[in-house]
């Protein structure tokens, strides 16, 4: 059991940063559901990607966290970093959001 949940958690952990990655370096606006970005002026286009990237990003490495420590330790600490993780990108997103989107959708 520990090894299907660490492997999940890999997996899911490494979509979220390779898309984090692509949004961000390679500026993939496209990657977003597009009424996510509708309002966004071209000028912004770069600085909305970093942000959200960064965010997706910082939301992958949480869940990858999570996966290693859950399997080296039986505590709750990998779900703690999780739970962090995914609060602060949520924060970022719904940043970027509000000041480039003019509101969440």
């Amino acid at each position: 059991m520990r090894w299907f949940e660490l492997i999940f958690l890999l997996i899911i952990g490494s979509i979220f940063f390779y898309l984090g990655w692509e949004i961000w370096k390679r500026e993939k606006i496209s990657l977003i559901h597009d009424y996510h970005y509708r309002k966004v002026k071209d000028t912004d286009i770069k600085a909305y990607t970093t942000q959200m990237g960064k965010a997706h990003l910082f939301i992958g490495t949480g869940i990858i966290l999570t996966g290693i420590i859950d399997f080296f330790t039986n505590t709750l600490y990998g779900w703690w970093i999780f739970g962090i993780a995914f609060c602060i990108g949520l924060v970022i997103i719904i940043h970027a959001q509000i000041k480039y989107n003019h509101g969440i959708f």
